[in-house]
């Protein structure tokens, strides 16, 4: 279901909104995207009127808070254009007004996020990847940025049940030199997230350029590697940090894991009985 914008709200109350409410409801309509980067406080000073008429605006047009709208409006403008930096601003200035304690807006956020891709994805994409990357010769995982840590985990994950996995780019490791050993028959796997590395656009064309299964995970149709992908993911990484939040593309990982777990079969359930007796073996585990 299409959420309900700004404009659509303030159109639909503003006969019945009182005078400061529509001046409120003015500025907002014309400055959304000071209204997504910028402090109530700061808002307040501009306008002349006073934050708790942007709360009472907020909760005329059915909001449960001004952070809420304020939410809709960087929805509107686009989430790249919001930086680290002004999130973060947001993210103090809300700390201060503490309408809601933060736990609650993380979690709740994350809840979002893990909901939205539970009912939206596309089964039978997800299915077909699955199976591409079972079949594939040898799958390459890159990350940049925040997506390092990700794909780090995601090959984890995979080593435990397959010898086929790694992760390019590795620990000053040469990018170009892991995607030029690439072929038909394998797949790339690339995580990116707002502000995308140049180096995981970069390696998603010239993996596609290889005849390479690509497979990019993302939060954004505005991201320039989908243009080379063979198939992707759009992931909601909503949060009220100032970063990205990658509850939900874990979640994804994971279930992707599971499926590729069943269907190995015996080799995988022999790779990682294996793994997990080499690692007693060599006192990985905490015996105590």
């Amino acid at each position: 279901m299409q959420e309900i914008s700004v404009e659509d709200r303030i159109a639909g109350k503003y006969s019945n909104l009182s005078e400061k409410l529509r001046l409120a409801a003015d500025f907002v309509l014309e400055n959304q995207f000071e209204v997504a980067t910028r402090s109530l406080r700061s808002i307040s000073a501009t306008t002349k009127l006073a934050p708790a008429t942007f709360s009472r605006l907020a909760r005329s047009l059915d909001f449960e808070s001004y952070e809420e709208l304020r939410e809709l409006c960087r929805k509107a403008i686009g989430q790249s254009r919001v930086t680290f930096s002004q999130k973060a601003e947001l993210l103090q200035d809300l700390a201060e007004e503490g309408e809601t304690p933060f736990l609650h807006r993380q979690a709740n956020a994350c809840l979002t996020n893990i909901s939205q891709v539970a009912s939206d994805s596309d089964l039978v994409r997800l299915e077909q990847t699955a199976d591409t990357l079972t079949d594939a010769r040898r799958v390459v995982l890159f990350g940049g940025f925040a997506s390092t840590g990700i794909v780090e985990y995601f090959a984890y994950l995979a080593n435990f049940f397959t010898t086929d996995w790694r992760i390019a780019g590795r620990m000053g490791a040469s990018l170009s030199t892991a995607i030029a050993d690439l072929e038909k028959g394998d797949a790339l796997v690339i995580i990116t997230k707002p502000p995308f590395a140049r180096r995981s656009i970069m390696a998603a064309k010239m993996a596609a350029e290889l005849g390479v299964y690509v497979v990019v995970i993302t939060d954004s149709y505005s991201c320039p590697a989908l243009e080379f992908a063979s198939t992707f993911f759009i992931i909601p990484s909503e949060s009220p940090q100032f970063f990205s939040s990658y509850v939900a593309t874990l979640m994804l990982i994971e279930t992707l894991v599971g499926m590729l777990v069943a269907r190995a079969g015996a080799a995988a359930r022999q790779r990682i009985e294996d793994v997990e007796r080499r690692n007693r073996l060599l006192g990985e585990f905490w015996e105590g």
